[in-house]
């Protein structure tokens, strides 16, 4: 069975950066569709990125775009999120996810049948 651990959060001064890992074991990871979600206090969990399963690039939310960077490193069957330029409402806990059909369907989380525990991201001075 897939599972997913993510790690790298931490607390980091507005305009720093941090680099998000989320490593797959139990299943290879390229097999899946696998997106970046996250939930701050008191909101919903949004999506933030996504690869296809098929795809050739990630898909990003407007909030996000310019600013993170998602990856996969095949030979460690792992995911990253390279995230620049944070923002306080960047804050938040970050959670990576799988589905195995190929859309990505970023704003329907329930499609996603793996999660990880999540890792925090605090953006603060």
């Amino acid at each position: 069975q897939l599972q997913l651990v993510e790690s790298g959060g931490g607390l980091v001064q507005p305009g720093g950066s941090l680099r998000l890992s989320c490593a797959a074991s139990g299943a290879t990871l390229d097999d899946y569709t696998i997106a970046w979600f996250r939930q701050a206090p008191g909101k919903e969990r949004e999506g933030v990125s996504c690869f296809s399963k098929y795809g050739s690039h990630p898909h990003y939310v407007d909030f996000v775009k310019g600013r993170f960077t998602s990856s996969r490193d095949y030979t460690k069957n792992t995911m990253y999120l390279q995230m620049n330029s944070l923002k306080p409402e960047d804050t938040a806990v970050y959670y990576c996810a799988a589905r195995r059909a190929p859309l990505c369907l970023l704003d329907r989380r329930s499609e996603y049948d793996y999660w990880g525990q999540g890792t925090q991201v605090t953006v603060s001075s």
